[in-house]
């Protein structure tokens, strides 16, 4: 970040784009072909890739018109290899660990980072471990870390009991940690920024709303953009606001109770398992970068979350339910007018619809929530989910049906 060691910005963002011509693998990565901000690595040979990265943005065009944000639109990490933002993370902490000598990385997981670690150690020969909460897990995750060889154990406990455990574990075993306490995960977690810069020609986005679980992905994001702006690359950083599930806030709690000074870890209660996390390691970073930016914290109902997965997966972009809590976050900071009309606004989604099959038929079952827990949206949540019904084998029923749909 010296002053003596700034690049050409222009040279640096042509070089970038044309490395997407490229047939060279690490070029073809999303993550490594920004490597000269990375600086991680002494010899590339050590790269360990899955072609990560490179996500698509897309604009989300009927949601716009409800939310009255014409440009409005969705970074989808989902789209990731193994299904979610952990991805980016992943390739660059777990090279490292190869460079190191490594034999062995472990985390502990609400699923996505399981899969994430799992898939690379297997590309690069290395054996994995993982901790996760016993019953607090999207099963479509732990199937992934169980596919991709990990050696995998379901403690007694909840997320940060499995964090606790796994401290005590690397301290006494060769074992790599690779959860977000990691700084090399955070390097690669830093790289969507720069494509999100990228797709809008480097005139950065107004804000950028991302979900809040351990809160290394607000870290690493807000760190992306403030260099970006310190290397002359762009010329402002977008405000920043983490969307937190009311049952796992700890985040939103601390900056309404003593503005962020401190924060008190909660018993993490929520569907949204990606981001069951009561007590986040990274809460530090996210409330720097919520200040530095002048972005805001807001915690939403499981209703609202829910709705807001049926609206996204209406767009046809679907998403795993802790992505969708950055929708309903958006509704409140436009009803508190913190997000205006003519702002350009990025939602970031973090995990594949199919990581968590199992909320979604839930969902459209009318299943997944109890009557006191619909906060008013009734009307919305059931409009959103009039497209299934189980009926007898015939012909004239499905014509039927069918006609009811077009009017609707």
């Amino acid at each position: 970040m010296a002053e003596i060691r700034k690049p050409n910005a222009g040279a640096m963002r042509w070089l970038w784009k044309e490395r997407c011509c490229s047939n060279v693998e690490v070029d073809q990565s999303g993550v490594w072909r920004f490597r000269e901000l990375l600086h991680i690595l002494r010899d590339e040979a050590n790269i360990v890739s899955l072609r990560e990265g490179n996500t698509p943005l897309y604009h989300l065009k009927k949601i716009s018109q409800s939310t009255g944000i014409e440009q409005l639109f969705a970074k989808h990490q989902g789209m990731n290899p193994t299904g979610s933002f952990k991805d980016a993370g992943m390739t660059t902490a777990l090279s490292v660990a190869r460079e190191l000598g490594f034999e062995w990385v472990a985390c502990a997981s609400t699923g996505n980072t399981s899969a994430a670690m799992a898939a690379y150690a297997a590309r690069a020969g290395m054996r994995s471990l993982v901790l996760i909460p016993e019953g607090k897990i999207a099963w479509g995750k732990l199937s992934q870390a169980m596919d991709y060889g990990a050696v995998t154990l379901q403690l007694r406990t909840d997320f940060d009991g499995c964090v606790r455990i796994l401290s005590d574990v690397v301290k006494c075993a060769p074992v790599y940690l690779l959860n977000s306490v990691n700084p090399y995960r955070l390097e690669g977690q830093k790289t969507p920024a720069l494509e999100i810069a990228e797709a809008f020609d480097w005139e950065v986005p107004d804000h950028l709303i991302v979900p809040g679980g351990n809160l290394a992905n607000s870290s690493a994001l807000g760190k992306a953009f403030l260099e970006m702006q310190h290397l002359g690359l762009t010329t402002k950083t977008p405000k920043i606001s983490v969307i937190q599930a009311e049952g796992a806030s700890p985040l939103y709690r601390s900056l309404q109770d003593n503005a962020g000074e401190t924060l008190h870890p909660v018993e993490a209660q929520t569907r949204a398992t990606a981001i069951r996390i009561g007590n986040p390691a990274s809460w530090k970073k996210a409330v720097r970068v919520i200040q530095q930016t002048g972005g805001w914290c807001e915690q939403v109902g499981e209703a609202e979350i829910a709705l807001a997965k049926a609206e996204l997966g209406a767009e046809g972009i679907g998403c795993e339910p802790a992505s969708a809590v950055t929708l309903a976050g958006l509704k409140k900071l436009v009803k508190h007018e913190r997000v205006l009309p003519h702002e350009r606004v990025v939602l970031l989604l973090t995990g594949h619809t199919l990581k968590d099959s199992d909320y979604t038929i839930a969902y459209h079952r009318g299943e997944l929530l109890r009557p006191d827990e619909m906060q008013g949206l009734a009307p919305e949540i059931e409009a959103t989910r009039k497209n299934a019904a189980e009926l007898d084998a015939s012909a004239d029923l499905v014509l039927r049906e069918l006609e009811r749909a077009t009017i609707r």
